[in-house]
């Protein structure tokens, strides 16, 4: 169990560390994830800052447990947008098909970050 928890930690702090990146290097692609009543910009940077930051949190140890809670939050808040855009005739993450996909993805990451915290 050990060994899993480490690499879900590098694999997940890896993945966070990425999104964040790609959201402060490719705003546009997210802004349609974000409704038209937020700032886009501004919510897409924050964000990114977010993930960017609770990934890094990962790799020390002194921050796993706070960071792996912060992304389990993270997720759940998360979530609506996710469901919205299964409704919307075009999906901002591309094919309805994944769009579908991604509800049941998002459980696995909290899953996976839950399994990282109770070990941590």
């Amino acid at each position: 169990m050990e060994n899993l928890v480490l690499i879900l930690k590098i694999v997940y702090g890896a993945f966070f560390c990425f999104a964040g990146i790609m959201h402060l290097i490719k705003p546009d692609f997210f802004k349609h994830f974000i409704p038209n009543i937020f700032p886009k910009l501004l919510v897409n940077y924050f964000i990114g800052f977010i993930e960017f930051f609770l990934g890094l949190g990962l790799f020390f140890d002194k921050y796993i447990e706070i960071s792996a809670v912060s992304i389990i939050i993270l997720l759940i808040l998360l979530l609506p947008i996710h469901i919205w855009d299964v409704t919307k005739e075009r999906p901002a993450i591309g094919s309805k098909k994944i769009a579908v996909v991604r509800i049941p993805f998002q459980f696995l990451l909290i899953y996976g970050m839950y399994i990282i915290y109770i070990n941590s």
